[in-house]
């Protein structure tokens, strides 16, 4: 645990005071976005794990698609386990250009119990807005874990196994449109919308273009283009997403309750507090005694359970913080505790409660 918090804290210093975040990748471009597609489709070739055929839908789009193969079915004539309907979605950056290739996420529509080896079947995915077909998608299906049951009942599974990806299975048929540019300036959003981070931004920048950017807003950056890199625009862009910026972190602590798991962020404040841990164990323990009559005395076997109480209590600590103001600190805290991370998560939310904590405690 203790190793744990030094390597943590270690890679939060760097990453945030040392050697700063390009713009690129803290922020977009006016004109830079993401499109939403989404289409309906089916699997095949699943292990009988499929819809059943109380699924409707399934079983008319089987019908369906094997009409346009000239092969006519009926609609409750079809039984397969084999196949399950799917919605396939993926976010498209609108800078690809038509033949650019992507990944597609597929989720059971059904009631399929696993898509594992499945084929996603030729798919049109359009935009939810105006229903504009603008790619496709097929391929075989990475599920990422496996579900495995037995005759008996018995079940062994990882992950779901109801929701796969197809690498780059989806094809861009038609170009995105981006957003057009202002002719002279260009705007900079910030993806974590935050003041200092934003002055950074154009301080940083006009160290390197003078005078050329101003922060409108927590979120928004200003840029005028020189008049001299008007002619090569895509130089100019490239040469502003590369510069370093010192980015402003918010202390947070984010607690995963289901793994154990604590992230603490480098601005974590402790103010002065005590901290006790400790527990008591009770344990009940069972020696029966068996009373034998003797010989001859035609009396009975007696079997007496005899329940004998032990209680345990683990030597408890207590520790005093006068002030801890990064994360080694809080980290050596509590390691002389040596509490486990789930005790780690109950002892940051009893300092939030207690208004120790100077951080937002992000529970997931």
């Amino acid at each position: 645990m203790k190793k744990f918090f030094r390597i943590l804290s270690v890679v939060i210093l760097s990453a945030s005071f040392l050697y700063g975040q390009r713009i690129k990748d803290i922020a977009y471009f006016n004109n830079e976005s993401h499109d939403q597609v989404i289409g309906y489709g089916l699997v095949i070739g699943l292990a009988g794990t499929g819809d059943s055929y109380r699924t409707a839908f399934t079983m008319q789009s089987i019908s369906s698609m094997l009409k346009r193969f000239g092969i006519t079915v009926s609609q409750d004539d079809v039984k397969t386990r084999n196949v399950a309907a799917v919605m396939v979605t993926a976010s498209l950056n609108n800078q690809n250009k038509q033949g650019a290739t992507f990944d597609v996420t597929v989720a059971s529509a059904g009631d399929a119990t696993s898509l594992q080896g499945g084929t996603l079947l030729y798919t049109p995915l359009s935009k939810p807005q105006d229903g504009l077909v603008c790619g496709t998608a097929q391929g075989p299906i990475s599920v990422g874990g496996y579900d495995f049951s037995t005759s008996t009942g018995n079940r062994l599974s990882k992950n779901p196994t109801t929701t796969g990806r197809v690498p780059r299975g989806g094809l861009l048929t038609t170009s995105l449109n981006p957003a057009p540019a202002q002719e002279n300036q260009l705007n900079i959003f910030l993806k974590t919308p935050d003041f200092t981070t934003a002055n950074n931004v154009a301080a940083a920048i006009n160290a390197k273009f003078s005078n050329s950017a101003k922060a409108a807003d927590a979120a928004e950056i200003q840029v005028t283009i020189p008049q001299d890199r008007l002619a090569n625009l895509v130089a100019f862009i490239s040469e502003l997403e590369s510069i370093p910026v010192q980015t402003d972190v918010a202390a947070k602590v984010v607690l995963n309750e289901r793994t154990g798991t604590v992230v603490s962020g480098s601005n974590v404040v402790i103010l002065p507090a005590t901290i006790t841990h400790g527990s008591l164990n009770l344990t009940i323990r069972s020696y029966p005694i068996i009373s034998q009559p003797g010989a001859f005395s035609q009396g009975k076997t007696e079997v007496f359970n005899n329940l004998i109480p032990f209680i345990q209590q683990d030597s408890s600590k207590a520790i005093a913080i006068q002030r801890a103001t990064t994360v080694n600190e809080v980290a050596a805290a509590l390691n002389s505790l040596k509490v486990t991370p789930r005790d780690i998560i109950s002892i940051f939310q009893a300092l939030k409660e207690a208004g120790a904590l100077v951080a937002e405690l992000i529970i997931i």
